[in-house]
């Protein structure tokens, strides 16, 4: 995969994409890494132990959040996009479904666009990715982050998201989006319950029929600390679980908050299973 002139290898060992959230209401680490020289900081750390990409968000995904107006948004990842590119040697994603936020970043140096709501949320997005040659992860979502976990529904779980996800990528590559820049996520926890998000991953060999590398985010996540009883601060050996899980069912990316852990389960999978 080509994007905007940077090369990701996929197929082999599993890539680990380290989340940087300069968000102060991020449900793990809202709040942490608002100063620029922090997120640097924290993104040359991640990189050091091991992440190949950086994933850098400026609006809130959890459940319950309200969306941030595009002057705000840019004012919290455009400085931050900037000094990690020059600095970290990593590609580097941006988490937005906002058209004019994605070309900003992406004219500030970013390489990737993960858009949650999979083209849905602007209708300008494709467009914009196309134009950039960058790559795009293309997520599914039921509902808003506002409203999405209002007891979602689903006849059949994966079967809906994949349907989904073929057509969010037809718009892509009829806008003129590279069919090999594409990424697909189910989105985990995004609009789904606990039995939602395990009918997911036990089914992830499923996805492989829309023929794209497949993105798993499953860090921390509320269905790890309900299914184990602890909070967003304990859940590394429950997110671990699942990455090894997802991994040795075709996983290529992995976004996670805990590099190193993740990093080190990551190599002994793909030994195990790549």
């Amino acid at each position: 995969m080509n994007c905007r002139g940077r090369t990701l290898a996929l197929g082999g060992h599993t890539h680990v994409m380290g989340i940087l959230n300069v968000t102060p209401d991020s449900f793990s680490d809202g709040g942490c890494y608002l100063d620029v020289e922090q997120a640097v900081a924290h993104a040359e750390f991640m990189a050091v132990e091991g992440a190949t990409l950086i994933d850098i968000g400026g609006e809130s995904s959890r459940p319950g959040a309200s969306p941030v107006s595009i002057n705000e948004e840019l004012a919290r990842i455009l400085p931050v996009i900037r000094a990690v590119a020059d600095t970290v040697d990593v590609l580097l994603s941006v988490d937005t479904y906002k058209a004019e936020v994605a070309r900003c970043a992406l004219e500030a140096g970013a390489h990737l666009i993960n858009d949650i709501t999979a083209l849905h949320g602007d209708t300008g997005m494709a467009a914009v990715v196309a134009e950039m040659e960058a790559g795009l992860i293309l997520m599914h979502i039921k509902g808003t982050p506002r409203t999405m976990q209002q007891s979602p529904q689903y006849d059949d779980v994966v079967g809906e998201i994949c349907m989904s996800l073929q057509k969010s990528i037809q718009i892509a590559e009829a806008q003129g989006v590279a069919a090999e820049r594409i990424i697909i996520d189910p989105g985990i926890g995004f609009g789904k319950t606990i039995e939602h998000n395990l009918e997911i991953l036990k089914r992830l060999e499923e996805f492989r029929g829309l023929q794209k590398p497949l993105l798993i985010g499953t860090s921390r996540k509320s269905f790890i600390g309900n299914i184990l009883e602890l909070p967003v601060t304990e859940r590394v050996e429950g997110t671990i679980a699942t990455v090894c899980w997802a991994i040795a069912h075709g996983v290529d990316i992995v976004r996670v908050h805990d590099v190193k852990e993740n990093v080190r389960a990551a190599r002994m999978t793909d030994a195990l299973y790549k």
